[in-house]
């Protein structure tokens, strides 16, 4: 991802980043966290995080092999349920943009 990063950034001027912050693992957000935090403040990006649910309209999204994140009440559970397939938004200047960018956990650490 770094690599990717830096590859991307001698190509193109990144004035913002904007990254789903949930649902997620542990592991997996911590990491995009870590490196996408890191790579705007030392380029002086601004940074945002977003729901993946606003990415998929509110739709299930797979979790693992069998259950998948789902949006219920502005609560997100683990369910058995088939996700849907995911697109991003044409605009991304609709998004609901965050500025408290901590990861925001479903699948807790091992």
């Amino acid at each position: 991802m770094i690599n990717i990063l830096d590859e991307i950034s001698s190509k193109y001027n990144i004035a913002k980043i904007i990254y789903a912050n949930t649902p997620g693992s542990f592991m997996g957000l911590k990491v995009a966290y870590v490196i996408l935090k890191t790579f705007s403040v030392v380029n002086g990006c601004e940074f945002y995080a977003v729901s993946g649910f606003e990415l998929n309209q509110n739709q299930p999204i797979r979790a693992n092999k069998t259950l998948s994140f789902v949006k219920h009440n502005d609560e997100i559970l683990l369910k058995k349920t088939e996700p849907k397939d995911f697109s991003l938004p044409l605009n991304l200047d609709k998004l609901n943009l965050n500025l408290d960018t901590l990861p925001n956990y479903i699948v807790d650490a091992v």
